[in-house]
């Protein structure tokens, strides 16, 4: 005890150390059992409970589909068994990610980012990529289908952290620190819109310029950057007739009901039915062949349908503590002068946040329908697999926080 007051009275009351070296000093002093635990525990719940939730969600969501189908020899269990497949798969690799430092990540993402945008090309080259329902999104592996635009999230992520980062002397600087990233980013929404998924390239653009507003970029730059980027998407939005017909269902479902508001007019039914506490778990009737992709995109309605109002505020506190978690262990990081990993942290924060925002809008009808799953519960592998190794980087961040803060590692 002599020897912590002691510490304590050393250097806290030498006002030359800086706040770091106090608060680090501080924790060296505590007893041994106020030292804070390894990892960020809100952080680990909200993620197990939003995984595991959404497996069981999945399975409750694509019986009758499952059972319906050729292609799945009618077993119920299909997606079950393949989504916890995909979530194993997910912990392992998010267990081997956890293992790499952040300096490695730094390294490595100026080419990972290179990887993404291969992969990204060999999509839309005829007789590589798999087309679904007009979209060329996939690449074939055996059994099963990769998406690069779910890995390219991330390595967005990675990117956008380490050239804000390099960039950090010129952020003021419109030439020097914006138009190379636009540019970049005007690559990869080329590749994206060639497939075409236009939602993934709202996202990765809000990741990258999200990340680059963090870091301080100009903010008549950025200003300018969103004015720029909202006529751009609605000339997009106009220039394509079937994403014109997704805004005006959009605008009033009901009117063509059995056309292009057809998704949407079936998701706001589930919400209607589901009231305040559901039909009960497993009693949709939505997702018996009415509702379209009631296990991917519109996971939400059939929450809504089955747990009701109460099932849905639960599935929105878990994404915002997620969230809420991983911006402030960004902070922690900034705070401790390691703006890389701040920033890939924030720039998850946005990720998830974004998507999951963009879903849940879709599914309440509050945005146009769009082709983005709900971030760790809807059923996809890529999605899952990208979802799990960026949660083990948000905690690999937390983790060597925690060991600066008690005095240990760098």
């Amino acid at each position: 005890m002599k020897l912590s007051l002691n510490l304590t009275d050393l250097f806290g009351r030498n006002k030359g150390h800086s706040p770091v070296t106090s608060r680090a000093v501080r924790r060296l002093a505590a007893p041994a059992n106020d030292q804070p635990s390894e990892l960020d525990p809100a952080l680990i719940w909200s993620a197990v409970s939003l995984l595991l939730f959404g497996w069981v969600m999945v399975y409750s969501a694509s019986i009758a589909t499952a059972e319906g189908l050729a292609y799945t020899g009618h077993q119920a269990t299909f997606y079950l068994v393949r989504h916890g497949v995909f979530l194993a798969i997910g912990a392992v690799l998010g267990v081997l990610a956890f293992q790499m430092p952040m300096r490695a990540w730094q390294q490595m993402s100026p080419h990972l980012f290179i990887v993404g945008i291969v992969l990204l090309t060999a999509v839309i080259v005829p007789g590589i990529g798999k087309t679904v329902n007009g979209a060329s999104r996939w690449l074939p592996f055996g059994p099963v289908n990769f998406q690069p635009s779910e890995a390219m999230k991330m390595f967005v992520a990675l990117y956008a952290a380490d050239y804000t980062v390099r960039k950090l002397p010129h952020m003021q600087s419109f030439r020097r620190a914006f138009l190379p990233m636009a540019g970049v980013i005007l690559l990869v929404g080329f590749l994206l819109l060639a497939e075409p998924d236009f939602g993934a390239f709202v996202v990765i653009t809000c990741i990258a310029f999200g990340i680059l507003f963090l870091g301080g970029i100009n903010v008549r730059a950025f200003v300018l950057l969103a004015i720029v980027a909202l006529i751009g998407f609605v000339l997009l939005i106009w220039a394509s007739p079937y994403r014109r017909d997704r805004i005006f269902g959009f605008m009033d479902p009901f009117e063509d009901a059995f056309g292009k508001g057809y998704q949407l007019s079936h998701a706001l039914i589930a919400f209607g039915r589901g009231e305040w506490f559901g039909v009960g778990l497993g009693a949709s009737v939505e997702k018996l062949f009415y509702l379209p992709e009631a296990h991917t995109d519109f996971i939400l309605a059939i929450i809504a349908e089955e747990l009701g109002l109460v099932g849905v505020i639960v599935v929105i506190a878990l994404f915002a503590t997620l969230v809420q978690r991983a911006f402030a262990i960004g902070r922690r990081a900034i705070d401790l002068e390691r703006f890389f990993p701040g920033l890939v942290a924030q720039g998850i924060g946005l990720w998830i946040g974004v998507q999951s925002f963009i879903n849940m809008g879709v599914n309440m009808g509050l945005l146009p329908t769009k082709g983005l799953t709900l971030p760790l519960m809807s059923f996809g592998g890529s999605g899952i697999v990208a979802n799990c190794i960026a949660l083990a980087i948000l905690l690999r961040i937390d983790w060597e926080n925690r060991q600066i803060m008690r005095g240990g590692g760098s």
